[in-house]
This record gives C-alpha cells, structure tokens and sequence, in this order.
C-alpha cells in the first residue's frame, strides 16, 4: 500500500461545486486525475527524447501507433485520438 500525504489545494468555488456532482470521493477524484497527467506529461517528454534521437514519427509510424492503443489502425487522421 502506498503512503499518502495530505495537502490543501485551492479551487475555484464553481470547480468544487462540479466536482462534488461527480463524484463523493473528491480526493480518489483529484488523485486520479494527478496521476493520469503526471503520465500523459512522462509519456510526452519521452515521445520528444525518441524524437529527438531518431527524428519525427512517419504518418505511417503515427497510424501504427494509433492502432495499438486504440485497436484501430488508420481509423482517425487527426492527432486528438492518441
């Protein structure tokens, strides 16, 4: 089990009434989103490093790519499905 830490964060009064109709368990809610962020930015950072070495991804690279995380190859052209 992981150790937890509290801390205070400030929101926004019209964030907080949007969370508490989504969710009872705000801090599960606000943990989860930390962590798919704290992802999505070490997924980026290392998608610039390989690119950096080995250059930009191909179309083809792109639409590969697409299809294993999606399931799907070369259904989407645009970049907001990865």
């Amino acid at each position: 089990m992981s150790l937890t830490t509290r801390i205070t964060v400030t929101l926004f009064s019209d964030q907080v009434a949007e969370l508490r109709k989504l969710t009872d368990n705000v801090s599960g809610y606000v943990a989860e989103a930390v962590a798919r962020q704290i992802r999505r930015q070490l997924l980026g950072d290392d998608l610039r490093r390989h690119e950096e070495e080995h250059g930009p991804f191909s179309d083809e690279g792109l639409a590969e790519a697409r299809g294993k995380i999606v399931g799907s190859a070369g259904t989407s052209t645009g970049t907001d499905a990865v």
